[in-house]
């Protein structure tokens, strides 16, 4: 069976390339004798590969020297813990609600300390970004946080909170290395691979140096201090090896491709081919205010259930797959990451109009 086009929201689509050297080196990587699956993470060949791995980041992000880079496990939702437990000094800190993982967020925090939300779309099922020019910041913040993409909802903040001095921190899951990205307005970065990097297992933490601190909260175990595996370089115990190595490959593949300023044209490109089509279609509809459309994930509706059904059901015979919407809100969603062709956005326009003139 040839490859479909998978639009998943996560675990989602990999470079062929990168697929195709893995598959090559399964059996033995350079000459070791051994898949990377089977190495240990104590030897000088996973060493360089990790660090190869941190180094290519760096590169492509313009990473500033003041800031760690951590490999870490747990998904993206371990950190909803980790963060409050390690940054909340204060036991405050002020959350934007702008979909459903930063409303997980927002409650896990509160576990730990007083958050406070100072910004929310809810009202809007979570379809815009508020304005968060001039928030309610509270004085004795630890920190702001924010979800930068949402992926079931498709909003993506294309300006950043004034956090009126106080630390950011992000979850970029779904639009990591999607587009260049100024470090430095963060304290904390953050995302789960399996969107747009590598395989579901590796969570990638970029933290400026002075949130990483011996005086973590009471309690928090030492699998959860960042200071543990900062000064372990992400090597404390066995990290997901062989997830690191690919998410090195998608760093060496990206670089290739001229870096994140390119990926941002081309992703802008693909974005702009469906979302023109939405705009003009009249069966189909995006659910997403314009100004705060994602380029990564673009839900989209015909406004009546059964018709949705059937077009996720022919899109999938057709080899268009993954295009339900998240269980939560219903729909379509196409995910297009960095890694989906252009061609996939292309033919599956041209199966929707298709769909829209046999189902008129």
């Amino acid at each position: 069976m040839s490859r479909v086009y998978n639009f998943s929201a996560g675990p989602a689509v990999l470079p062929e390339e990168v697929l195709k050297e893995a598959a090559d080196e399964m059996l033995d990587f350079r000459g070791s004798g051994m898949s990377v699956m089977e190495m240990s993470h104590r030897s000088k060949t996973f060493e360089k590969i990790i660090k190869d791995a941190e180094a290519d980041l760096r590169e492509l992000m313009g990473i500033p020297d003041q800031y760690r880079v951590l490999f870490l496990q747990g998904g993206a939702s371990q950190q909803f813990a980790m963060i409050p437990m390690n940054l909340m000094k204060n036991r405050v800190a002020d959350y934007i609600v702008t979909g459903q993982w930063a409303k997980k967020a927002y409650q896990e925090a509160g576990l730990y300390g007083k958050a406070n939300k100072v910004a929310s779309s809810e009202d809007g099922t979570f379809s815009y970004i508020p304005d968060c020019s001039d928030l309610p910041i509270s004085e004795d913040a630890d920190y702001v946080y924010i979800c930068e993409n949402n992926t079931i909802y498709g909003t993506k903040f294309w300006t950043l909170p004034d956090t009126k001095g106080k630390p950011l921190v992000a979850d970029v899951s779904s639009c990591f290395l999607s587009e260049p990205v100024d470090v430095s307005k963060y304290g904390l970065i953050y995302g789960g691979a399996q969107k747009n990097i590598g395989p579901a297992g590796v969570v990638i933490v970029i933290i400026r140096e002075d949130l990483i601190r011996e005086d973590v909260l009471p309690g928090t175990p030492t699998m959860l201090r960042y200071k543990v595996h900062a000064d372990n370089a992400s090597l404390y115990n066995t990290p997901p090896a062989y997830g690191i190595y690919i998410c090195g490959k998608v760093f060496r593949w990206l670089i290739k491709r001229g870096g994140l300023a390119a990926m941002k044209e081309y992703n802008v490109a693909k974005a702009k081919i469906l979302y023109d089509f939405l705009d003009a279609s009249e069966m189909f509809y995006g659910t997403v205010r314009k100004e705060d459309r994602s380029l990564m994930n673009v839900p989209f509706v015909t406004g009546n259930a059964e018709l949705d059904a059937k077009f996720v059901k022919e899109a999938t015979q057709a080899g268009f797959v993954n295009l339900k919407g998240h269980r939560s809100v219903g729909g379509m969603r196409a995910s297009i990451y960095n890694a989906m062709p252009i061609e996939g956005v292309e033919k599956l326009v041209g199966f929707m109009k298709k769909f829209e003139e046999e189902n008129a």
